[in-house]
């Protein structure tokens, strides 16, 4: 049964593509398949159909990792769904099933055990690609939250003995290690005397963050610097009061330029305006 069913989409192959290229072309909010080169959107679904079909061309489940891995990787970076990837092997089956129907290889007299070729042969495609989609693209979301946590920690020098790290975003046990880390090796890279932690970008500063800032400011205190707090808005001055949280140990400005202007005052330097 299984070599009758392999010969036809084997046979088929093209078309069987073509056919499952429009039914996903007619996806709500799909974007590759419209959007996408055209090259690289039949590339793609290629690659799918040979991995769809690499368990039929033999009499077991045979798995190719390193096929599943690569597409998987290639849908994860396109930016699929799992809800899309799993629409996308219900759309293959639907368009094999319905060529294998006009060949005459499923009839209503075999449709029962065509029923059960089928399942046993969708099935375990099914959960292993969407086993390693979950695998990829945790992997993938983990690079770019490492990737963007760094990114949104880093010590700039603006100055000869001044630097800045602007601080966005949530700042949590993990982010305030890595801040912790860049403020330190970058103070004594940038041999700096001064360092403003700008807070204009964190939505909320609670007893757990200003414990974070506190420690930082200490640590730079330890290496010969001076750490100052800039970019506190009302709300969070409201809120720190409220929290009894005591930063009387080191300067903080409302603005950036207020504090930058103390940086330079604390290395002997100041702005003046040139006509």
């Amino acid at each position: 049964m299984n070599s009758k069913m392999r010969s036809v989409v084997n046979e088929h192959m093209d078309t069987i593509i073509d056919k499952w290229i429009e039914m996903m072309k007619e996806e709500k909010g799909e974007r590759f398949f419209h959007f996408m080169p055209q090259h690289l959107v039949e590339k793609t679904s290629r690659e799918f159909t040979t991995l769809m079909t690499s368990n039929i061309n033999e009499d077991q489940s045979v798995q190719n990792n390193e096929r599943l891995d690569d597409f998987t990787e290639k849908v994860v970076r396109f930016g699929w769904s799992i809800k899309f990837v799993n629409k996308a092997i219900d759309n293959f089956a639907s368009v094999v099933f319905n060529l294998l129907e006009d060949e005459e290889v499923i009839t209503e007299q075999n449709l029962r055990i065509f029923m059960g070729v089928f399942t046993s042969w969708i099935n375990p495609l099914r959960e292993s690609i969407i086993e390693a989609y979950a695998i990829k693209w945790e992997q993938t979301d983990t690079l770019q939250k490492v990737a963007l946590q760094e990114l949104s920690a880093s010590l700039i020098p603006v100055v000869e003995k001044v630097s800045i790290m602007p601080l966005v975003g949530t700042i949590d046990t993990e982010r305030a290690k890595l801040i912790m880390e860049n403020l330190l090796e970058g103070v004594v890279e940038q041999r700096a005397e001064v360092v403003l932690l700008d807070i204009t970008g964190v939505p909320v500063v609670d007893t757990m963050v200003a414990h974070h800032i506190i420690q930082a400011a200490d640590a730079v205190r330890l290496v010969g610097a001076k750490c100052m707090l800039v970019g506190i808005r009302p709300e969070i001055a409201q809120t720190i009061v409220a929290l009894g949280i005591n930063l009387s140990d080191f300067t903080t400005t409302s603005t950036l330029r207020r504090g930058m202007a103390e940086a330079l005052s604390l290395t002997n330097r100041e702005i003046v305006e040139v006509e």
